[in-house]
């Protein structure tokens, strides 16, 4: 876990802890005013935190998202009673990522319900933001480009109001779908639900799994009663087969996904000494090759297995120069605080420093935040709102996908396909759920239980855009 993610953790426990001193305070005061006051004020107290403070929001919804946006063109918007007109020298031409700053504040409504913004007049959209809201924001405009031209388009707050000083940020690439494209998953499913309409859509698509993901096997050691280490091997297994099969949902050939086998929450390990051997935490292994047993590419480490950084890079730089991909999709390290994630980048980025190939493209993508779990907040089939981001000195250029309800669709049945989405949730969470359901307005989608249905399957898949510039001309 980053210092920073350590940081953020320990400043939202220590408020907790305060909150929680307050309310037993209040609790074993009432004892005094009737011997079943505190039971129920406990009670009552518990509910409210389970439908209103249970969300991990590690920054204050009044702070404004602060991001060094490399947009191609800025144009001031005027706000008429909602309705969005933009000047007349701004083109809206080539199917850019379009995004709107602007400064919200949630009402009294807000603050115990999701406010959001209604987009109107296009086509129809939701985007959600923090219970709370107060400050600037970053809607995902994308494919609007012909209402918003026509002057059709309009915004409505939910809960929440929207001041008139608002700025389009127009965003222009070339296409990303063009040529090969290799997607980098530390783990089965990060790549579906990252980037499974862009890969679908490419014109040639490798996907590269770097881990089995053999551990939190709970739900195989006490559905099938197996130890540990059977469990492990088992999940290992069957997250393997997954990373292999399911691409083909999308088109992409079985010789074209390949796993590799390391193992999960390892890497960090692995990075901190290339040459030593790391073995799984659980499934009592220190050799890859039981878990590439479906790929149909045979690789050069193959011949000894060994979970090593060295061997990892090399894999990597092998697969590289094999596909020759002009865009590369992986973790983004500021973005996405997984060490599976981060480590996983990094060894792109090392694996690049060798391979006779250059890609043109990174594209970067986030699964996990470091300040807000439910991002994309709001319900699935919604539209992709910029994350929360507070660091001005980071250069960023987003690239939105839209995503078609049709594909949206094949995109719920792919991540059904994946064993470790298929669980059922645990007791606490349906718990939580359905008072949130009731108390708070809030809806998942009927696809699937797991909170990555509602998280992925939207209308918008989001990337960051990096131009990659071939350091081995430098050094």
């Amino acid at each position: 876990m980053s210092a920073r993610k350590q940081q953020l953790l320990s400043r939202h426990r220590k408020r907790k802890r305060v909150i929680l001193l307050v309310a037993l305070c209040l609790v074993l005061l009432s004892g005094a005013l009737a011997w079943w006051l505190p039971p129920l004020l406990a009670v009552l107290l518990w509910v409210a935190h389970e439908a209103w403070f249970s969300d991990h929001l590690f920054y204050l919804p009044g702070s404004d998202y602060r991001y060094d946006l490399q947009a191609t063109e800025r144009h001031a918007v005027a706000c008429r009673d909602g309705l969005l007109v933009v000047s007349a020298g701004c083109s809206l031409d080539g199917a850019p990522t379009l995004l709107l700053r602007v400064q919200l504040r949630a009402g009294w409504l807000g603050r115990l319900f999701d406010p959001a913004v209604l987009i109107e007049g296009g086509e129809a959209d939701r985007q959600t933001f923090e219970r709370g809201v107060r400050g600037v924001r970053y809607l995902n405009l994308t494919s609007q480009a012909e209402a918003l031209a026509a002057g059709r388009l309009r915004l409505r707050g939910r809960r929440c109001r929207l001041a008139d000083e608002l700025q389009l940020l127009v965003v222009r690439h070339a296409d990303y779908l063009a040529g090969t494209m290799m997607v980098i998953a530390p783990h089965a499913d990060d790549a579906e639900l990252a980037g499974f309409a862009a890969y679908a859509q490419a014109e040639q698509s490798w996907i590269v799994t770097l881990t089995a993901g053999e551990i939190e096997n709970e739900y195989y050691r006490d559905t099938l009663q197996l130890d540990t280490v059977a469990a492990a091997r088992l999940k290992g297994e069957v997250r393997s087969w997954d990373s292999v099969a399911v691409p083909r949902w999308a088109g992409v050939p079985a010789s074209q996904s390949v796993q590799l086998g390391y193992f999960c929450m390892q890497l960090a390990a692995m990075k901190a000494d290339p040459a030593a051997v790391v073995a799984s935490r659980e499934a009592d292994l220190a050799d890859t090759r039981p878990f590439r047993r479906f790929n149909e590419c045979t690789l050069h480490s193959d011949a000894d297995g060994l979970p090593t950084w060295h061997n990892l890079v090399r894999d990597l730089r092998e697969l590289i120069d094999r596909a020759r991909p002009a865009t590369l999709v992986l973790p983004h390290p500021q973005l996405d605080p997984h060490p599976d994630h981060v480590c996983a980048h990094d060894a792109v980025r090392e694996a690049l420093l060798g391979t006779q190939w250059q890609p043109q493209t990174l594209l970067l993508y986030a699964n996990h935040l470091h300040d807000n779990d439910r991002w994309p907040m709001g319900e699935a089939g919604d539209g992709v709102a910029l994350p929360p981001f507070f660091e001005e000195q980071v250069a960023m250029r987003p690239w939105a996908l839209q995503v078609s309800p049709e594909r949206q669709r094949q995109k719920a049945i792919a991540l059904g396909m994946m064993h470790d989405l298929q669980p059922p949730a645990p007791l606490k969470r349906k718990i939580r759920r359905f008072l949130q359901h009731y108390l708070a307005a809030r809806r998942w989608p009927a696809f699937g239980e797991n909170e990555f249905f509602r998280k992925a399957v939207r209308r918008h898949e989001l990337f960051w855009v990096e131009t990659v510039i071939d350091k081995r001309e430098q050094q």
